[in-house]
C-alpha cells in the first residue's frame, strides 16, 4: 500500500503525461413549451487534461476461426471525473479530434483511471 504521499508524488508524475484534452457530452431530455419532448447535448466537462493509450489486440473470429487485429483504446484520466454509460467523449489529441463512447466499467486507481472507448457511432 502507498502512502499518502506516494500516492501524490506517482499521481503528479502520470498527470505530466496527460497531453491531450478531452470534453464529455451527454444527451439530456428537455420539455418544450408545446409539452413535447426532444433532446439536447450538455457538456459536463470541458477541456480535462487526458491521455489515449492504443493497443493491438488479437481477436479470433468465430465464425471463420481467423485471427484478427483490433485496436483497443484507453482514456487515462483524473479519478474524480465521472463519466455517465453512453456519454460521447471528444478527445483532442496530436492535432486530432476523435470521438469516442465510454465502454465498460472503469478501472479506477487513486492516481488515475482507464475507461475503455469505443468509436462513437451514434447516440443510443
Amino acid at each position: 500500500m502507498l502512502s499518502k504521499a506516494q500516492v501524490v508524488k506517482t499521481r503528479k508524475a502520470i498527470e505530466r503525461l496527460y497531453t491531450h484534452t478531452c470534453t464529455v457530452v451527454i444527451k439530456q431530455k428537455v420539455k418544450k413549451a408545446d409539452h413535447s419532448t426532444s433532446f439536447t447535448e450538455t457538456k459536463l466537462f470541458e477541456n480535462q487534461p487526458c491521455r489515449l493509450s492504443f493497443s493491438n489486440v488479437s481477436v479470433v473470429n468465430e465464425i471463420s476461426h481467423a485471427s484478427l487485429k483490433e485496436q483497443e483504446v484507453k482514456l487515462f484520466i483524473s479519478p474524480e471525473i465521472n463519466i455517465e454509460e453512453g456519454s460521447k467523449i471528444i478527445v483532442n489529441h496530436d492535432g486530432i479530434e476523435s470521438l469516442f463512447s465510454k465502454s465498460g466499467i472503469p478501472a479506477v486507481y487513486p492516481t488515475h483511471q482507464e475507461i475503455k472507448l469505443d468509436v462513437f457511432k451514434d447516440w443510443a
